[in-house]
């Protein structure tokens, strides 16, 4: 397989996790506001996989398919977390209605032939 195409089922598995992970997120009463949430370029914030609400919390979901929960947080490193924060202020300037949930950032790892696992305030930021 070459880069192009293996770049391409990557991705096309990044997209199935993430609609996997949005559909787990529902069945346990969250509801999706976005999903692959983009600011503008130039910004130095990343892309928010999923924005998820239920009752007064609004998470910022990202989405992980690795072989295992581990390597899936692994992921994770403190610089996209930064990118993430830095997505989610900008996310709660451009929705105001949301500005008095809670915030927090949560994780959804999806490894093969298992459900996926949602976990709730994965990390804390330092701003």
């Amino acid at each position: 397989m070459n880069r192009a195409a293996a770049g391409r089922a990557s991705h096309r598995r990044g997209l199935a996790a993430e609609s996997f992970a949005a559909w787990a997120l529902r069945l346990k009463g969250w509801r999706i506001l976005a999903r692959r949430v983009r600011p503008p370029r130039g910004s130095g914030a990343g892309e928010i996989d999923l924005v998820a609400r239920r009752g007064g919390t609004v998470a910022f979901v990202e989405i992980k398919a690795r072989p295992s929960e581990g390597a899936g947080l692994f992921a994770i490193d403190p610089h996209q977390q930064r990118r993430l924060l830095r997505a989610a202020e900008w996310f709660i300037k451009s929705h105001p209605e949301l500005s008095g949930c809670d915030l927090r950032f949560d994780a959804v790892v999806v490894c093969p032939g298992r459900w996926p696992r949602h976990l709730p305030d994965a990390w804390r930021v330092d701003a």
